[in-house]
């Protein structure tokens, strides 16, 4: 099988070839927002003119090109869908059992005001669970616990995507910071320290968005004062963590910390005692346990591993994305005993065993989850076929050093390349992986902080985390909107884009003057 070099520039005129290799980015969005087309659909059709892109304007070899498209399902199907699907059984298993109307009374007792609700669940507990698990599993999990409190469910799926940004930055132990600088020889925490520039501030803001996005600037003004405490005890613990600590633990330290401080500041009467209590959360405290053990504990020797034929090894990714010419791995790797996936499942069995669940009601709550997941599942592995084909073809590569062609100006642009690579992957983590050997390359020709880049690149992608097509596609399976991800997309849009602006400006401001 013939090697294959990445061509990043193949009109000879970067600006004209990252036109064309942001016409999958473009269209998805066009045939979601404009012609309204379900996301599974939009995702095929996608998909399809990213493979012809990629195999008569970039030259790919068309079994590399649909290879790559392979490739992509099978990640969606595991471990994107695959936390999907058993998250969401884990819900259902306490709502089957009664468990989850004493969680949603120990919520609603800390407060019956649906204002503070949205502080308590989407941006406290779903930070906490980013910080745990990430992969989606905290936007699938606080989503169907604000539908299951009355929320509407595109304002549910639409909330708590905001609301992740607030960790999405660290998810999953830190490894959006770790990753990148490993990958890139960086002190991790020299990455986390840049990001503090931006971040602390944005979650400090996040809280009173969250309330104005539920009731306007009454809602604001009604709880101003709890709003404030939120969001002064979170950002604060944020800071110094990032400061003093690093990433692996900030997003579990800041959530933690914040619900207790409000827990004291509200003083609630709660109607269940402490063994009750303990015991309904109880799925969702082993499911913590085990994330955080996995993330630490890796059963190496017993990870499958799937080379992919025709891309593992047979393409080189070549400068200027990289120093030296480098081969692009292309493995499927399914971790059985010691992945978030697995961590769910095993947290799912813990809860059947513990409370007794009667075969009949496991039966249903699986089945029942398979039923509403098959289109989502199918919208997933679309979107991740086409950003696979994306990645692998070089398109996204053209698009990076068309924003490293703006010299001066390149911290500006800096943190769009990751926006970009989260838009497409799904994961500040991949986003890292693709983009921060380009960011560090350009930051050392213009004279720039290396590490100061590589934090641009997680914070834009940060800001992406709210509207890419995976995480679109995780919400709207998780509150039974399938079909409508059009509508959470038009909820999170301009949000996102509003933050990246922001984020590119101070980044200018910074490592520019």
């Amino acid at each position: 099988m013939l090697m294959w070099n990445q061509v990043y520039d193949p009109f000879n005129n970067i600006w004209l070839s990252a036109l064309v290799a942001a016409i999958p980015i473009l269209l998805f969005i066009v045939l979601l927002t404009v012609l309204k087309i379900k996301g599974h659909i939009a995702g095929l059709i996608t998909a399809i003119v990213a493979c012809l892109i990629a195999i008569f304007v970039y030259g790919m070899p068309a079994s590399k090109a649909v290879w790559s498209g392979l490739y992509g399902v099978l990640a969606g199907l595991y471990p994107v869908a695959s936390i999907v699907v058993f998250a969401i059984f884990l819900y259902k298993l306490t709502v089957k059992t009664g468990k989850f109307d004493i969680i949603k009374e120990s919520i609603t007792s800390m407060s019956p005001d649906k204002r503070i609700q949205v502080i308590i669940v989407a941006y406290c507990f779903g930070c906490f669970l980013e910080g745990a698990a990430g992969f989606g599993a905290p936007v699938a999990i606080t989503a169907v616990i604000l539908v299951g409190l009355g929320f509407q469910p595109i304002k549910a799926a639409g909330l708590c995507l905001v609301a992740n940004i607030a960790g999405g930055s660290y998810g999953a132990m830190g490894i959006p910071v770790v990753t990148p600088s490993v990958l890139t020889g960086l002190d991790p925490l020299d990455v986390a320290v840049r990001t503090t520039y931006i971040i602390p501030f944005i979650s400090f803001l996040l809280p009173f968005l969250l309330v104005f996005l539920v009731d306007g600037m009454k809602g604001i003004r009604e709880t101003f004062k709890t709003v404030f405490v939120a969001a002064l005890t979170f950002s604060v613990v944020q800071w110094l963590t990032l400061r003093f600590v690093g990433a692996e633990l900030v997003d579990i330290l800041a959530a933690s910390i914040t619900l207790i401080v409000l827990y004291i500041y509200l003083k609630p009467k709660q109607e269940h005692s402490a063994r009750q209590l303990v015991n309904a959360w109880s799925p969702f405290i082993f499911l913590t346990i085990l994330v955080i053990i996995f993330s630490k504990v890796t059963f190496e020797n017993l990870i499958l591993s799937f080379p992919i034929p025709t891309l593992n090894g047979m393409i080189n990714k070549v400068p200027p994305v990289v120093g030296d010419v480098v081969p692009f791995g292309a493995v499927f790797n399914v971790d059985i005993f010691s992945s978030t996936t697995s961590a769910i499942i095993y947290a799912c069995i813990i809860t059947i065993i513990v409370f007794r669940i009667k075969g009949s009601v496991i039966s249903s709550a699986f089945w029942e989850t398979i039923r509403e997941l098959i289109i989502p599942i199918a919208t997933i592995c679309a979107v991740l076929a086409f950003a696979y084909i994306c990645n692998y073809s070089g398109m996204s590569s053209t698009l990076g050093l068309a924003f490293a062609s703006t010299g001066s100006l390149f911290p500006l642009f800096s943190p769009i390349l990751g926006w970009i690579g989260v838009f497409l992957t799904g994961s500040v983590v991949n986003s890292g992986s693709l983009f921060a050997p380009l960011q560090t390359i350009t930051a050392n020709q213009i004279g720039i902080s290396q590490a100061g880049m590589v934090a641009s690149n997680i914070i834009g992608g940060d800001m992406a985390k709210m509207l890419s097509p995976q995480s679109i596609a995780v919400a709207a399976a998780a509150v039974g909107l399938t079909g409508k991800e059009s509508e959470i997309l038009k909820f999170t849009i301009k949000i996102s884009l509003i933050f990246l602006v922001i984020v590119g400006i101070v980044n200018l401001l910074i490592y520019s003057f």
